[in-house]
């Protein structure tokens, strides 16, 4: 039996992770969750799955609770995530918090000696350096819970890491891979939320439109995988059935395939090296299924080229790229700016914001800070 915490309960990859848990009562004890401030959510997760354990992020949310939680121990704001994290009597973490708040949860599971299931990927974009320090010190282990990171993972066991020619990233290409530039300035929240494939967050839906969440996924994969940037390569798949791939040096290329389905590599995470089987559907050999690939349009989705450019600038520049699109995503969603703003505001924000050396985590809290505040000015100029 492996006791879980869920941070970030109450978004998809949490519900995810407790479907799976639900399955595998035996196996899998629901220890702790949290959210940020959806305690409606919370109270319905307590009251099926007992926990021990709760955290709610947003103090002003916990100020209300009352008596709604039962006798459960509640936790509140960085300091709880960071004691649910490592919370003695927990095995794994799934770490689902979305952006930049969930760096101290990662950090403080990674010193704890935690299996870390990954599904914050702002983790190791903000501090990889960092995490990966943590992680060595404290034995700890982290498996990407991201489809495209879990898919290279497993590629990668069919051969030697020194074998390694490239890791090729898909992306589906988000709702707008076919419109036209001149068409972007027509672009609504409520279009750049119909993704084609995937039932995401709204603010991983916003990146996938743009192309940022690949962007920040060629960074954690090099701080995951410690290959070259020039090793990751990108590559547009409308069907999302080819979840990454991995090329050895004599040309053989290992692809991931399945339906794109969140609950499978979260039960990889949670039972590797073993699978569980998962009442999921199956890949449907009998009918004709199509594989389409292309090269991305980096003129009209430019964020592929600031996350290359902030890890030629190294120090916290993928910090400063990722709190500045958090921040412009926060906005377009808002209609404070337009859906070609946030291209604008992430790159002006690079070019402005000074870069710090990473050494701690204090660096790189000043470095987001930093960034935010010039991300604020910025959109406060454009505000449509």
């Amino acid at each position: 039996m492996k006791n879980i915490a869920i941070l970030g309960s109450s978004g998809s990859i949490g519900a995810n992770a407790l479907w799976v848990a639900e399955r595998f009562p035996e196996e899998l004890n629901v220890y702790g969750l949290s959210v940020r401030s959806n305690v409606a959510a919370l109270a319905e997760q307590v009251a099926r799955y007992k926990p021990k354990v709760v955290c709610i992020a947003d103090p002003k949310a916990a100020a209300n609770i009352g008596s709604k939680l039962g006798d459960v121990e509640l936790v509140i704001g960085e300091e709880g995530l960071e004691k649910i994290a490592s919370h003695p009597e927990i095995d794994i973490v799934v770490n689902a918090v979305v952006g930049f708040a969930g760096l101290r949860s990662t950090l403080a599971a990674a010193k704890s000696g935690k299996r870390i299931a990954l599904a914050n990927k702002e983790s190791m974009v903000a501090g990889g350096e960092l995490v990966n320090a943590a992680v060595s010190s404290g034995k700890a282990e982290i498996i990407p819970v991201d489809s495209e990171h879990s898919a290279i993972f497993q590629c990668l066991k069919a051969g030697n890491r020194r074998d390694i020619k490239r890791l090729i990233l898909t992306s589906s290409g988000g709702p707008f891979r076919t419109l036209p530039k001149g068409e972007f300035s027509k672009i609504t929240v409520k279009r750049a939320l119909a993704h084609p494939t995937w039932n995401m967050g709204k603010k991983i839906t916003i990146d996938s439109a743009t192309l940022m969440n690949k962007g920040l996924e060629i960074i954690e994969a090099v701080c995951l995988f410690g290959l070259e940037p020039s090793q990751i390569d990108v590559v547009i798949h409308p069907q999302s059935t080819v979840h990454s791939m991995v090329e050895f040096i004599d040309g053989s290329i290992i692809a991931q395939l399945s339906r794109p389905d969140m609950r499978l590599p979260i039960q990889y995470a949670l039972f590797y090296p073993e699978r569980r089987g998962l009442e999921v559907a199956d890949l449907d050999f009998k009918k004709t299924i199509s594989l389409d690939f292309e090269p991305p349009d980096e003129d009209r989705f430019p964020s592929l080229r600031l996350a290359r450019l902030t890890l030629v600038m190294g120090k916290t520049a993928p910090a400063v790229l990722n709190a500045a699109n958090e921040d412009a995503v926060d906005a377009f969603l808002d209609e404070k700016i337009g859906f070609e703003d946030i291209f604008d505001i992430v790159e002006r924000t690079l070019s402005e914001a000074k870069s710090l050396d990473p050494d701690n985590i204090e660096s790189i809290i000043a470095a987001d800070k930093i960034a935010r505040e010039l991300a604020a000015k910025l959109i406060e100029r454009i505000r449509v």
